[in-house]
């Protein structure tokens, strides 16, 4: 029988998931009502009984917390993709990306936009990332907070920041590709920003929510 599910996402997935969720949807005839944020704002509905039933994190940590809380179905937890982050500009930018992350030293540049770093794995290794570069001080006031990358992303889109650091899923998606340009920045410069899953032990439908894992696990599914 065809089930409704109800699945928290990292923002970062936004422009991925909705098309991975058709397939499935195509494949099986179980439909997934998907609900975006950051990670840790969604760790904290979950906490607070909200009913997912799946759990899509784009860091480790939240993901560990629920199952060492007891939240978690057992045997569930899915490592499922690695994320970069890229500086971003508009088309109509003349910023040289090339020069790297001290572009944004550049007088130029008023605004940065970033994920908060307090619930967004994304904001946390941009952070880390312009610490690793040693102008995390000089930049700071630069700094504008999305709720979540999808919303920082928006923030440079929409040209209320000059530049954003945002994920590379993002930037490489049909809807901003078009838009602007990027340079992703060296994975050495932050902490590896590993992303995970788990079918929640509250939910409904974990038959049909091991499904959609194994569905994202399939080579001709992330190729």
């Amino acid at each position: 029988m065809a089930e409704e599910m109800l699945v928290a996402a990292a923002s970062d997935l936004s422009l991925v998931l909705p098309e991975l969720a058709a397939r499935f949807e195509k494949e099986t005839g179980h439909t997934l009502k998907l609900s975006f944020g950051s990670s840790g704002n969604l760790f904290s509905q979950i906490e607070n009984g909200a009913p997912f039933d799946l759990f899509f994190s784009a860091d480790l940590d939240y993901p560990r917390r629920l199952e060492v809380g007891g939240r978690v179905e057992p045997g569930t937890f899915c490592p499922f993709a690695k994320g970069w982050i890229v500086l971003w500009v508009s088309n109509g930018s003349g910023l040289d990306l090339g020069r790297g992350l001290r572009v944004l030293l550049d007088p130029a540049v008023r605004k940065i936009a970033i994920a908060n770093p307090r619930h967004a794995p994304y904001g946390r290794a941009a952070v880390a990332a312009l610490q690793h570069e040693k102008i995390y001080e000089s930049v700071e006031h630069k700094l504008v907070f999305g709720e979540n990358i999808s919303q920082a992303a928006q923030f440079v889109e929409s040209g209320n920041a000059d530049v954003g650091i945002l994920a590379l899923s993002l930037a490489v998606a049909p809807a901003m590709k078009s838009k602007g340009r990027y340079f992703q920045i060296p994975q050495n410069a932050h902490p590896p920003i590993e992303q995970a899953a788990v079918i929640l032990m509250s939910s409904h439908r974990k038959q049909a929510a091991l499904q959609f894992l194994r569905f994202l696990k399939k080579p001709e599914t992330i190729s």
